[in-house]
């Protein structure tokens, strides 16, 4: 099978967030791309796409390994009692699910979409395809990474 030339991993740090977009590993590659982790300090492993690895080795390192349920609610959680942190996200090649859900991130916190996806591609180039582009789009937050202050109104991003 003819190997794929994928990008290297790249780092989108914006405010109080850190996130690792990557492709996906293999259990030949699941060293290297622990390495990898580590050299970023992730706490977190979001993937979003078919298992192609086994998960013990990573988690044996300490990193949390997670399929993609809540991923607003995994970030508030996340940030707030890790300010900081670095989670790394994959999808196959790093090239679509992966952007769109850090791009979501961003946008929640207030960033135009434009600008999250400049801001990622800047790092990733060749995020996003014309789909993706088209529901970054139109997605409307609900900064729901925003928190309420003591009064019960909307304030600052959670991560910042």
């Amino acid at each position: 099978m003819a190997r794929m030339n994928r990008p290297a991993p790249v780092e989108i740090t914006y405010k109080n967030m850190r996130f690792l977009i990557t492709h996906n590993p293999t259990n030949a590659t699941l060293n290297k791309f622990i390495e990898e982790l580590k050299k970023y300090d992730v706490t977190t492993v979001v993937r979003v796409c078919e298992a192609t690895y086994d998960t013990a080795p990573v988690e044996k390192e300490g990193i949390q390994v997670l399929i993609v349920d809540d991923w607003l609610n995994l970030l508030k959680v996340k940030f707030r009692e890790e300010p900081g942190c670095c989670i790394a996200v994959h999808c196959v090649a790093g090239l679509g699910r992966a952007p769109v859900l850090v791009a979501l991130a961003l946008i929640e916190c207030g960033m135009k979409y434009e600008d999250a996806v400049q801001f990622i591609r800047q790092k990733r180039r060749g995020a996003f395809n014309s789909k993706q582009l088209l529901y970054l789009e139109k997605y409307r937050p609900k900064m729901r990474l925003r928190f309420k202050d003591s009064n019960g109104h909307r304030n600052n991003c959670c991560i910042q």
